[in-house]
């Protein structure tokens, strides 16, 4: 039955590397239902626009009647759900949008799966999927000896956006338990590579070391991160699709734990070895600014059962993965001028003042 899946948010960062690595690799095809916010761009899926199997729907999730008429109309056998607001540093300053878009934009989503799930022949029921893709950061911090967070580590988050996709990923469950919608939740690590909207670390410093400004870097810049390179990570949720077992979460991680100073000084290095000539090197430029609230210490991703019960692993190192966004960044200007307009400067100057 799987034909058609119907993708959540998949104008931004992970949603667009998904669709394309889909319909290169599958047979399938896309609904890609998006808002648009400021962090959503068409320009991603650009090789994917003119093709027959794929159709864009600029809409909300929360809009319960297009969803209701996308679904009846294209009767996908699976919803794989990105659409969320995703940066901290945006949910400390206003958490009422996450709040809307992450907890009753996934209610209204998961009410108007349940409704065209039960309506479904048997067959079609039992194939049908609804993913969720979440994050690490409802599990909280972890100190600097504390094992990695597993599938069964309690929710503690500490920022209003891990609070919200913590409530969202509850609504999932409850829905399985509740009426047996067969759903999947993952939650990855910290995601890289290309599309990324440029507030977050990596292509911040990746433009910034470009530009010669200023590469702000929170506290002493020992807040630890696993990273996952996003094709990865969208290889492992096709997995998870086509392979897990309803009502199971599986935690996604590249077994990659750095340092946020490590990761900037490395992207320095490679900044400078591809674009020489600027008379010192550019680790010169970093500049550490306040800590900002609630400041997760370090998270870790245990991925055991994802590989042993599904066979996923990362393929790249950070090392190949880094090396690979940060040259995709610098040969992609006219991308980074589009989203890189007047609004996003002034977030920018107005955040990361030192």
């Amino acid at each position: 039955m799987r034909e058609t899946i119907l993708v959540t948010g998949g104008a931004g960062f992970i949603g667009s590397n998904f669709i394309l690595q889909r319909m290169e690799q599958d047979s399938c095809a896309v609904v890609n239902l998006d808002k648009l916010t400021y962090a959503g761009n068409l320009r991603n899926l650009e090789t994917a626009a003119n093709s027959s199997r794929y159709e864009f729907v600029h809409g909300d999730i929360g809009d319960v009647r297009l969803v209701r008429q996308l679904l009846r109309k294209h009767r996908p056998g699976a919803i794989v759900h990105f659409a969320a607001e995703s940066h901290v540093d945006r949910s400390i300053r206003g958490p009422a949008d996450f709040i809307a878009t992450n907890i009753n934009g996934t209610s209204a989503l998961l009410e108007q799966a349940r409704s065209y799930w039960s309506d479904l022949n048997e067959s079609e029921q039992a194939q049908f999927r609804f993913l969720h893709v979440s994050t690490d950061e409802v599990y909280g911090s972890l100190g600097p000896d504390d094992p990695p967070f597993t599938e069964r580590t309690p929710y503690a988050p500490n920022s209003p956006y891990a609070a919200s996709k913590a409530a969202s990923d509850h609504l999932v469950r409850a829905y399985h338990h509740t009426y047996g919608l067969p759903t999947l939740t993952t939650n990855c690590s910290n995601n890289y590579g290309r599309f990324q909207f440029p507030e977050k670390l990596i292509p911040l410093m990746i433009l910034n070391a470009k530009a010669g400004k200023p590469l702000p870097v929170y506290g002493d810049g020992k807040n630890v991160r696993d990273w996952l390179y996003v094709e990865d990570h969208c290889v492992a949720i096709a997995t998870v699709l086509r392979k897990g077992r309803p009502g199971e979460t599986y935690n996604i991680g590249g077994w990659n734990q750095k340092p946020n100073l490590e990761i900037v000084e490395l992207i320095s290095n490679l900044v400078d070895e591809m674009v020489p000539g600027r008379g010192g090197s550019r680790r010169e430029l970093i500049t550490f600014v306040k800590d900002r609230p609630g400041h997760d210490r370090r998270y870790a991703m245990d991925t055991r059962k994802i590989e042993r019960e599904l066979g996923w692993r990362p393929k790249e190192t950070f090392e190949s993965g880094i090396r690979k966004t940060v040259r995709w960044y610098l040969e992609h200007e006219d991308w980074v001028r589009a989203v890189t307009s007047g609004s996003y400067r002034q977030w920018i100057e107005t955040h990361y003042s030192v």
